[in-house]
C-alpha cells in the first residue's frame, strides 16, 4: 500500500503537476541572473511554467480525447442517446459531454443537432451543462492543481448538476420554449465512414492544433491574471473577498464568473493563484464552474435556439447549482484538501 501511494504522488507532484519543469524554469531564470523570490521574479517564473505546463497537458488530453471523440460522431452520439429513455438517458448524456467539446460555445452547436434530431429537451441540456464544465481534461488538469480528491468529487458533482439539471428541465415542460427552426429542422440519418487507426491519429491530432489555436489566447490571458494574482495582490485582500471570512464569497465568485469567457484550460492558473492566497476552495470551484458553464458569448449563441424563458431556467438551475456545490465543497474542504 505504501508503494502504490508513493508512485502515485510520484505521479500527481512530477506528471502532473511537473515539479520538475518548475524548478528547472527556476534554475534558467537564476541562471540568467532574474531573482524568482521578487514579485517580478516570481511573476516571471510563474507565468513561464503555468503556460508550459497547461500547453503540454492541454495537447496530450486533446490528443487522446479527440481519439476517443472520432468513435462518437454526432450521428451515432444521437443513436446511443435514443436507446435510453428516462433519467438513464441523462445519465449518458452527462457522460457522453465528457469525452466532447472544450468550451460551451463549441457544445451548442451539438446541442441544437441533438434537439432537432428529436431528444427530449431534458437530454439534450445534460449534455449542454456537462459538456464544457465536466470533461476529462478537467479532471487531469484538477489533479495536477488540487489532489485527486478534489478533482473526482469535481467531476462527480458536475456530472449530478447536468443529470438534476436536465431532469428539472424535462419535468417543467420546456420544449415549447425552444425556437421552431430547430424543432422543425431536417434530419438525416448518415452512417459516419469508418476510419482507420491512422486516420483517427491524423484527426486527433488536427484537433490539437485546432484547438490549441483557440485556447490559446484565454490561456495567457488566463496565466497573466493568475500571476498577477498570485504575486501582486496582498493575501489579505484575497482572504477578505473570497475566504471564510464572507459569506456570500461563492455567491460573488458564481456572478463574476458568469459574464466572461474561458475554458478550463484558461481557468486554472486562476484558479491556482486564488488557492495560494487563501480563497476557499469551493468559492474557486464555483468560479471556473460558472466561467466554463454559463459565459456570457455561450448564452447569446444559445439564446438563437431557445426563447427567454428556457434560456433564463437554464441559466437559474445551473447558477443555483454551482452554488450549493460551492458551499459544499466549501464544507468538505477539510477533507478533500
Amino acid at each position: 500500500m505504501n508503494t502504490l501511494t508513493t508512485i502515485w504522488n510520484f505521479i500527481e507532484i512530477q506528471v502532473l503537476g511537473m515539479k520538475w519543469l518548475n524548478d528547472g524554469i527556476g534554475s534558467v531564470l537564476d541562471m540568467l541572473g532574474l531573482d524568482i523570490t521578487t514579485t517580478i521574479g516570481a511573476s516571471i517564473h510563474f507565468f513561464m511554467y503555468d503556460v508550459l505546463k497547461i500547453t503540454i497537458l492541454l495537447c496530450l488530453l486533446i490528443f487522446m480525447i479527440s481519439y476517443i471523440q472520432s468513435y462518437f460522431p454526432p450521428e451515432r452520439s444521437k443513436k446511443i442517446l435514443s436507446k435510453f429513455k428516462g433519467i438513464w438517458a441523462n445519465i449518458v448524456s452527462a457522460l457522453l459531454g465528457t469525452v466532447t467539446p472544450f468550451c460551451s460555445c463549441s457544445s451548442i452547436p451539438l446541442f441544437m443537432g441533438f434537439t432537432s434530431a428529436g431528444l427530449p429537451i431534458g437530454v439534450t441540456f445534460s449534455f449542454l451543462i456537462s459538456s464544457p464544465m465536466v470533461d476529462l481534461g478537467s479532471l487531469v488538469l484538477l489533479m495536477s492543481i488540487f489532489g485527486t480528491k478534489v478533482a473526482i468529487v469535481y467531476v462527480i458533482v458536475g456530472l449530478f448538476i447536468a443529470v438534476v439539471g436536465g431532469t428539472i428541465l424535462d419535468k417543467l415542460g420546456m420544449e415549447k420554449y425552444v425556437e421552431p427552426f430547430i424543432l422543425n429542422a431536417s434530419n438525416v440519418s448518415i452512417e459516419s465512414d469508418t476510419l482507420t487507426k491512422s486516420q483517427r491519429m491524423v484527426y486527433a491530432k488536427d484537433q490539437v492544433v485546432e484547438t490549441f489555436k483557440k485556447v490559446v489566447p484565454y490561456i495567457l490571458i488566463g496565466v497573466a491574471i493568475g500571476a498577477m494574482i498570485h504575486n501582486w495582490i496582498p493575501q489579505e485582500v484575497v482572504e477578505k473577498v473570497l475566504g471564510s471570512d464572507n459569506p456570500f464569497g461563492v455567491v460573488l465568485a458564481t456572478l463574476v464568473g458568469i459574464p466572461m469567457y474561458a475554458d478550463i484550460f484558461g481557468t486554472i492558473p486562476i484558479a491556482e493563484a486564488l488557492l495560494s492566497k487563501g480563497a476557499q476552495l469551493g468559492t474557486i470551484l464555483a468560479f471556473m464552474m460558472a466561467v466554463t458553464t454559463l459565459s456570457l458569448p455561450s448564452m447569446i449563441m444559445l439564446r438563437k435556439a431557445v426563447k427567454p424563458k428556457l434560456l433564463a431556467a437554464f441559466i437559474s438551475i445551473c447558477a443555483g447549482g454551482i452554488i450549493i456545490v460551492g458551499y459544499l465543497f466549501n464544507a468538505l474542504a477539510y477533507w478533500l484538501i
